[in-house]
Parts: C-alpha cells; structure tokens; sequence
C-alpha cells in the first residue's frame, strides 16, 4: 500500500504541473501527462493486461485503459489522467480500511494452551501439548485451561465452556467424564486421560476451522465490475461499428473523422462517473453505518446485507445478556419467598453459579445458625438439615433418587427442592434476553429477512424457551463449533439469498468467517469473533442489526440510481457525440457534470432517516 500511495501521490504531483504547462510546449505537456497516467494507473494498466491475458476483455480496467489511450489519441491528456487517478483514489480507501479492521485471526485466537502438564512416573513436567501422546496422563490445575480433549480418571470441578458452546453456566466433571481441550478449569485439579492428539483435539479443530471457513467463504464482485461485464463490451462494438460502418455505408463519409469520432465516443462512454460514485455510494453507507455504532469492514457485506434472506442467531451473549437471573418461583403449598429462602439456605455451601444466582435473588443475610448441617452430593445437588428439617435442592436426578414425584420445569436450569421428602417446588434460572431482542425479529422481517435460526451451544429446553419468546422460526441446540458450521452451511444450501450470522463468542469465529455476512457483538464479544465477523455491532444493541440491513438497502439503491442516471445521461452524449452535434469540450464537461451530480447522491448515504 506505500508502493501505491507514492505512485498515487506522484502521479497526482505530475497531472498538476501538466496542467500548468502551456499547450505550446506540446512534447513536454504530454511527456508529463503520460507520465502522471503511467504513475496514478499503473495498477489499473496492470490489471487490465492480466485481465486480457486471463480472456477477461470485459471489466472497468480495460474500458479505462482503451478509453485513456482514446483521449490520448485525439489529445484530451487530462481526461485520459483523469479518469484513472481519482479511480485509483477510491480503490485505495477501501483497500485501506478493509486491511485496517481485519488483522490475522491467528494473532487473537486465545484458546489454544500453551503447555500441558505431564505426569510420568509421579512428576509432573510442563511439555508442549503436540509432544502428548494418546493414553498419557495429564494433570489440569485450577484456573488452568485443557489442553488436550481426555477422560476425567480422578478428581471433580467445574468447567467453564464458554470458549466452545457460549454458555456462561460451568459444567460439572468427575472421574470418567469427557472433557474438551479449550475449557478452562475452575477449581479443583483433574487427572485426565488423553484421548486425542492436539492435531486432533477440538482446540485445533476450532482454529483450523476459523482458518478455512474464510476461504470457503463467497466472494461477491465488485457491483462496479459485474456491471461493467456488460458494458465495457457494448461500449467497444458501438465505438467500432461507428468507427467502420459509416465510411463503409454513406458517400463521401471519411475513415478518418469517424475514427476520431470513434475515439470520442471512448471518451465520453469512460465510465468515471461510476467508478468514483458507485465506491462513494458504498463509502457513504460505511460512514452512515458507523454514525449508528456499525462498523462496516467493506463495501462486499454491505451488498451482502441487501441480499439477505436467512439471519442465523447466537444465543447466549447475542440475544441473551449472558448473566444468569431467578426468572420463576413456582411453589407448591408454600408461598415464593418461602421457597426461595428454603433453597437459598441448602445451596449456601455450595460454590456453583447457580447458587450464587439464588443468593442475589434473595438478597437478605443468611444467618447460618439455622442451619445445622449441609453437604454437597456430586451430580445431583445438596442436602441439609435446616430449622430442624431435612432439605434437598438440586437437579430431577437428586428427586429421582430419593424417590420424591415432582412437577418438570422448563425454560432454564431447574433447581428443584424438597422438604422432609415433599416437593415444595421449582426455581427456574435462566439467562436474561436483552430488551431489544424482544424485537429484533419482527423488525429485520419488515427490512425484507425471511427466516430466522438460532444456533446455540445451550440446552435444548432452554433454547427451545428463548426462541419461541423471540419468535425465531428454527433453533438448533447443545452444539459444538465444527456442528454450528455445518448447520449454517446447511441452512446457506438450501437459501437462495445470502445468510447472515450473529454471535459474540470465541466459539461463533468459524460461523461468523464462514457466513456470506457475519456480524459480532462488539461491546462484549471476544477478539476472536470481532476479527472474524465481516460487520462489528459496537453496542450490544442487536436490534441494531436491522438498521444494518435497513442502510445497506438504501446503500444500494443510491448505487443502482448513480448507474442508471449516469449511463442516461451517457447515451444522450453519445448519440450527439456521434452525429457530430456537440464537441468534445462539451462531452467531457457533460461527463464531469454527471459524475457531480452522481458523486452529490452518493452523500445521501451518510445522511442518517428519520
């Protein structure tokens, strides 16, 4: 980009001091206006020869590049230099800010280990986790993150597996349980049993398949080149017809002067309104969306976005607040705060999130002298004697054990508690759904979105809950990374239109590099999913993804309106330009003028709807 930026910079340097240059010094004006087209076009020039080489005759490159040579011919040097250093303007801003918001996902992926514990023969020394084999012994400290996928064959804590499923709430492990490398550990110190290689373990599959879900990725063209597919190839038939027919056709019509009008007719048809107000569209649109906290990371997902049937959601952190509340008491022949208070007590020993939720649900002082004793039963939940009565708080296996009937809760994590083995009840505890998701569904539906999914590492009933609350026509639940892929590629299979995706995790980078659009959480998401998403929400208002949509619509119609008023106005010229009505003078002013008034529209972009 240097290399471009001083060949940019002299070429603009040259095409100055060219204009300052008398006509009398012909030579030396030209020399200079050669020079400057040579400098600001080289990439252009460039380009159009590899395209011509490739059997690509047919793009903005080469209809530039024949049209400059054009206003050489029949010297009109600035409109030949023109032309190519203000479209070399252009593409230099968005190369600019597309390589400035995307660094190497490598750099910000902070879930792989850097060591693994090895015991042999009773020492534990810290190796490189690829130097572990299948079937060697591992030990994971408290606060230390899996390095290798394994079983559990001694010792029990909680696992924090947002890094892979997004789900804020730890997971239980004991001996003979699976774990996954990328979890980090957050109490007790677990021996495991590898089971695979690093090559092979879900950390290395996470990373390989952020690094090639990208490739896997559609690129959409350029909306300036796909049109000029079309019109570069009329352009050069009419300017060659109109250079042959005539003297071929009509008496005394010259090879000559129609040559020259020919050569004209490349002039004028150069496509710099375009090529400056199509990209200025697109500019305007990015700039507009950054004034409502949307970052836009190129003008392709802007595109993307207009042509967007599906919106594939995460859940937990995207609609959900990622904090985990008391959303429902449901008592049984107690009153609620009685219930609370009864479950509150029993979990009070107890350092498992869920126990921390209930305590801030009931936000009183605990006085410990009614309780006279309490212990933790691994798996299912706890038991203690309080005011003289037996309780048990925990999960449907802790009822299921002591043989207690009880009423199934939905909609979150159950905690369900019994007193002198009656069940008195349920506490559901689920995350919270952020206000403006309540929405969000209905709005992107009314901006032209057809079918919304959620893909959620989750369980199934919670997930189920939280997408019929939010009207979302498909949820799939308790998946991995490499699952939430194929699922959206499945969903990107069977969609005509492009689909977009939502998340916030380290787990959602895949997905999100592997979207035609993906759009992350900017506030609170991870590096990982902001590096790869091609649209950054930098609010957690994700009913700001509607706007999104809404701007990019509106992004490409100005486009579309600057092409057909430009190609207009065009054609009108064209047809004088060859009937020899009006001059060139007149041709290049009436091209300029367009190309103003096209580059004018273009601002409305940035101009935010009321």
């Amino acid at each position: 980009m240097k290399k471009d930026f001083v060949l940019l910079i002299a070429g603009a340097v040259l095409f100055v001091s060219a204009l300052f240059v008398p006509e009398s010094m012909n030579i030396l004006r030209l020399c200079l206006f050669l020079a400057a087209f040579v400098a600001s076009g080289l990439k252009v020039i460039l380009s159009a020869v590899k395209g011509i080489a490739k059997g690509n005759f047919f793009n903005e490159n080469t209809l530039m590049v024949v049209a400059a040579i054009g206003a050489f011919c029949i010297k009109e040097y600035p409109e030949a230099v023109f032309v190519v250093l203000f479209y070399r303007v252009g593409e230099m801003f968005e190369d600019y800010a597309v390589k400035k918001s995307r660094k190497s996902i490598g750099e910000v992926m902070n879930i792989c280990p850097e060591y693994a514990n090895l015991l042999t023969d009773g020492k534990l020394t810290k190796v490189d986790p690829d130097e572990v084999e299948i079937g060697d012994i591992i030990v994971v400290g408290a606060g230390e993150r899996v390095p290798l996928d394994g079983v559990v064959i001694n010792g029990k804590s909680f696992l924090d597996t947002s890094a892979l499923t997004g789900e804020s709430v730890p997971r239980e492990v004991g001996e003979n349980d699976t774990i996954l490398s990328g979890c980090i550990n957050r109490d007790g110190t677990l021996t495991v049993k590898v089971t695979k290689t690093f090559d092979d373990s879900t950390v290395s599959r996470i990373l390989e398949l952020v690094e090639t879900a990208s490739a896997k990725k559609s690129t959409s063209e350029k909306f300036i080149t796909r049109f000029a597919k079309y019109y570069t190839p009329v352009v050069l038939v009419c300017a060659l017809l109109l250079a042959v027919l005539p003297p071929v056709l009509i008496d005394g019509a010259s090879f000559s002067d129609f040559i020259y009008r020919a050569l004209s007719f490349l002039v004028v048809s150069c496509p710099c309104a375009l090529v400056i107000s199509v990209p200025l569209a697109f500019f305007g649109g990015i700039g507009g969306a950054a004034k409502k906290g949307i970052l836009i990371k190129g003008g392709t997902y802007l595109e993307m976005l207009s042509n967007a049937e599906n919106v594939v959601f995460d859940k937990t952190g995207t609609l959900t607040k990622g904090v985990f509340v008391v959303q429902e008491v449901n008592a049984v022949d107690i009153s609620a705060d009685e219930l609370l208070e009864i479950a509150v007590y029993a979990e009070n020993v107890s350092s498992h999130p869920v126990a921390q939720s209930l305590r801030d649900a009931f936000g009183k002082e605990i006085d410990i002298k009614k309780i006279t004793s309490s212990e933790e039963i691994a798996g299912f939940g706890v038991k203690a004697v309080i005011d003289g009565k037996t309780v048990l708080a925990g999960n449907g296996k802790l009822m299921e054990s002591m043989n207690i009937p009880y009423e199934k809760a939905v909609g979150g994590t159950a905690v369900y508690v019994a007193v002198d083995n009656v069940f008195r009840g349920s506490i559901i505890i689920s995350d919270e759904i952020k206000s403006d998701a309540l929405s969000v569904v209905k709005m992107l539906k009314k901006v032209g979105i057809r079918n919304a999914f959620m893909l959620t590492g989750d369980i199934k009933t919670a997930a189920d809950v939280t997408a019929e609350k939010l009207g979302i026509d498909k949820v799939y639940s308790e998946l991995l990374p490499d699952e939430k892929v194929e699922k959206l590629e499945e969903i990107m299979k069977n969609s005509s239109g492009k689909t977009i995706y939502v998340g916030d995790g380290i787990n959602d980078a895949p997905v999100l590099a592997r979207a035609d659009a993906g759009i992350a959480m900017g506030a609170l998401g991870s590096d990982a999913a902001i590096e790869a998403a091609d649209i950054v929400i930098m609010t957690d208002e994700v009913g700001k993804i509607a706007d999104a949509v809404k701007l990019s619509k509106k992004t490409m119609n100005i486009a579309k309106q600057n092409i057909i008023f430009s190609v207009a106005i065009k054609i009108g010229i064209l047809i004088l330009c060859s009937f020899n009505i009006v001059g060139m003078s007149v041709a290049v002013f009436g091209d300029v003028g367009v190309m103003v008034l096209a580059v004018l529209n273009s601002f409305r972009a940035l101009k935010e709807d009321k």
